[in-house]
């Protein structure tokens, strides 16, 4: 087949079927092993099973309650980790006080693997949600402090010539000027740390136990039953795609001036 020819049939393709064809590829293959048992049904069972499974978990059997539980924790976190993370970048762009004090803080938790707080976590706030929040929030500030800073930071400073310029005092210029040039910088950061929220969450509710989606995995596993932990993978891996492709379209109406969102219509 010609590469003209391939391109003319990908184009005759449904949007739905070019966006998502590699994903119904590996769900056939992934069915189709099951199906012939190429693999043993209990490390991988057919992925109609799996999804025949999902009707009495989500019916009765509480897992709509989990994934709330989950999406809650996650939410919250990203939250509070957005506000302050955006203060901070923002601030340490604006204040060089500010940068002297967070700037070696920041590059110093950066490379840390932030789940090895989760047991200092667990000890100073027990099992429960608080622990697992505030384990999320710390998992994903630093991206955010790290893109806002580095945003603001990279702000044109022909730009701000022209705008002290024409006369705009700092405190319009900060509003005016640079948060608006930094926010594709922001958004970014925000971005990135929100699906680390969700990661961070079900990890830390794998290795402490109680509600939400990491816990009905690992008691899954613990009884057996595989077709529920693959039901917990198949739930997150879409939980985490809706989450993304929100975020992408917030991005686009927030940024509808921007140079990216133009290009892109």
């Amino acid at each position: 087949m010609t590469a003209r020819a391939f391109t003319g049939w990908g184009t005759a393709l449904p949007g739905f079927a070019k966006r998502f064809g590699s994903i119904i590829v590996l769900l056939i293959v992934w069915e189709a092993i099951g199906r012939m048992e190429l693999v043993d049904p209990f490390l991988l069972p057919a992925l109609s099973e799996v999804l025949m499974r999902a009707v009495p978990e989500f019916w009765g059997g509480g897992l709509g309650d989990l994934v709330l539980m989950t999406l809650y924790r996650t939410v919250l976190s990203f939250v509070i980790a957005a506000v302050i993370g955006v203060g901070i970048g923002v601030a340490m762009a604006v204040s060089d006080s500010m940068r002297w004090f967070f700037e070696p803080i920041v590059s110093f938790a950066f490379p840390i693997p932030k789940i090895a707080f989760l047991p200092i976590f667990v000890l100073w706030f027990g099992f429960f949600d608080a622990s697992k929040i505030i384990m999320a929030t710390v998992a994903c500030i630093v991206t955010i402090i790290s893109a806002t800073y580095l945003g603001a930071r990279g702000v044109d400073k022909y730009l701000l010539w022209s705008a002290r310029a024409l006369g705009t005092n700092e405190h319009k210029l900060f509003w005016a000027v640079i948060i608006p040039a930094a926010l594709p910088a922001i958004i970014t950061g925000l971005q990135i740390a929100f699906p680390i929220c969700l990661i961070v969450s079900i990890v830390a509710e794998m290795a402490t136990g109680g509600q939400g989606l990491g816990g009905y995995m690992i008691y899954a596993q613990r009884f057996g039953e595989s077709d529920k932990m693959y039901l917990g993978i198949i739930c997150t891996g879409v939980i985490g795609y809706v989450l993304i492709e929100g975020f992408g379209w917030l991005r686009r109406r927030l940024l509808s001036w921007h140079t990216e969102t133009v290009i892109t219509v």
